[in-house]
C-alpha cells in the first residue's frame, strides 16, 4: 500500500470515486477544498462538501490547523500537526490521503499550500493512527487518545485545549503496534525561513595553507618591488 496519494487539487486528481477542488490564498494559507466523498480527519469524518482550511490565528505556533465550514460560520476542529516536506513545491494546493479500512473513507494525512515544500501532516489520536499505520504500513504520528476531545471544539481557537496538545508527549505509531518516540521516525525538519538565515560565524571550509602561500608570494612582490626601487633611485 502506498504512504502518501497525491493529489493535484485542480480536478487533476481522482481518488476512491472522491475528486477534490481547491483553491487557496492569504497570509493564513486559506484554501477552499471540495470533496465529492466523505473523507476523515481526527476525531470525525466530514461528508461530501466544500471545507475551509487554514492555519490558526493563535498565540500558538503556525503547527495548529482549522477545518471550517464553506462560509466559515462553523468550525470543525481544531488539530496538531507535525512539518511533512515534498521533493518539490507545486503550483497547486494538494491533500494527501492514508488508506482507511474496508469501507471507511480516506484519512487526510497532509495538506501543502500552493509553493511550499513544506506542508501540515496531522496527528491522529493513538486508536486510529494505530489504525492507520497497519492500513498503510508506514508509520503515523501520534497524540494521547484523552486529548480526542480536544479537536472537535465548535468555537473559536480554545487556547487551553491548544496548549494541552501542544504539550502532550507525541509519539509514532508504527505497522508492528510498536510505539517509539516521534523523532525516531519523523526527521525534524528546518523551517523555510530558519534555512533562510545566515550563520553568525562562517564555517571553517579549507586548510590555512592556501593562505599562508598566498602571503608568502605577496612578501616575494613586496620584496622585488623595493628592490627594484632602490635600482632606479642609483
Amino acid at each position: 500500500m502506498n504512504r502518501k496519494i497525491p493529489i493535484l487539487l485542480a480536478g487533476l486528481g481522482f481518488l476512491g470515486g472522491m475528486v477534490p477542488r481547491a483553491t487557496a490564498d492569504e497570509w493564513d494559507q486559506k484554501t477552499i477544498f471540495t470533496f465529492s466523498g466523505p473523507v476523515e480527519i481526527p476525531g470525525q469524518t466530514l461528508p461530501a462538501g466544500t471545507y475551509v482550511f487554514k492555519l490558526a490565528d493563535s498565540s500558538s505556533d503556525r503547527s495548529v490547523v482549522q477545518v471550517f465550514s464553506k462560509d466559515e460560520k462553523h468550525l470543525y476542529g481544531t488539530f496538531l500537526s507535525i512539518s511533512d516536506q515534498r521533493l518539490r513545491p507545486a503550483g497547486k494546493p494538494i491533500i494527501t490521503f492514508d488508506e482507511s479500512a474496508a469501507g471507511s473513507p480516506e484519512a487526510v494525512r497532509a495538506w501543502f499550500y500552493p509553493g511550499d515544500d513544506f506542508g501540515h501532516e496531522f496527528v491522529y489520536p493513538k486508536p486510529k493512527a494505530v489504525a492507520l499505520a497497519k492500513a498503510n504500513n508506514t508509520p503515523v504520528a501520534s497524540m494521547p487518545a484523552e486529548l480526542a476531545a480536544n479537536t472537535t471544539t465548535t468555537a473559536t481557537v480554545n487556547e487551553p485545549q491548544v496548549t494541552a496538545m501542544k504539550q502532550a508527549p507525541l509519539k509514532a505509531q508504527k505497522p508492528t503496534e510498536e510505539e517509539v518516540e516521534i523523532s525516531e521516525v519523523f526527521v525534524a525538519q528546518a523551517s523555510p525561513t530558519d534555512q533562510a538565515q545566515i550563520p553568525a560565524e562562517l564555517p571553517q571550509t579549507g586548510s590555512p595553507f592556501p593562505l599562508v602561500g598566498l602571503l608568502g608570494l605577496l612578501s616575494v612582490g613586496a620584496a622585488l618591488g623595493l628592490r627594484l626601487a632602490g635600482a632606479r633611485a642609483k
